[in-house]
């Protein structure tokens, strides 16, 4: 690894990278070839989830629309404390887990609308508030596409990867609707 830096915003609510890191992340880009693979870390995702809970970077897109002329993007965040995934053109993203506590999935809270990534397979969880259910670590194989291997405390380890020959990412062992235990809703 020639270089690393980061992108976010240390003051919390709500996530921007905003315009001068944008300008700085343009200007040291341009250096590169567009085939040289991108590893890009964020705190938080750099697309839009659900803005209630700041799971969510006011300009996303903008980050993004630098970020896509490179073939290879992989960007990795944390913030939602779940396994998340998500590609949006030739950008694929992979969430943390978190050490501390799960998050429930946005698509449990009711009330509100929400931009819960398609191709996320929820965690097998009952109670996304259980102590420890839903929390662990992971570490990452880049060489061959993007493997996420997440080691859960509570849980058995899930691995989610996207091969070169792969349009998206996916759970290497699919969890089909019927099989999964339901989330609590959130009202």
């Amino acid at each position: 690894m020639l270089q690393m830096a980061r992108l976010d915003n240390p003051n919390g609510s709500p996530f921007m990278v905003k315009e001068e890191q944008r300008a700085w992340l343009k200007k040291d880009l341009a250096k590169i070839k567009q085939e040289t693979p991108l590893v890009v870390l964020s705190h938080s995702p750099l697309y839009k989830i659900f803005k209630p809970w700041n799971f969510w970077t006011d300009d996303a897109e903008q980050v993004q629309a630098i970020l896509k002329p490179f073939k290879n993007v992989k960007i990795l965040h944390g913030h939602v404390h779940q396994v998340l995934y998500n590609q949006i053109s030739n950008l694929t993203f992979n969430a943390f887990m978190a050490t501390a506590w799960p998050w429930p999935y946005v698509n449990t809270y009711s009330q509100l609308p929400n931009k819960m990534p398609a191709l996320t397979v929820p965690m097998n969880r009952a109670d996304p508030f259980k102590e420890r259910d839903g929390t662990g670590w992971g570490h990452f194989e880049l060489p061959a596409g993007i493997v996420h291997h997440y080691e859960l405390w509570e849980n058995p380890p899930r691995t989610v990867r996207k091969a070169p020959d792969m349009k998206q990412p996916e759970d290497a062992q699919y969890q089909p609707p019927g099989k999964r235990i339901p989330p609590q809703k959130h009202y």
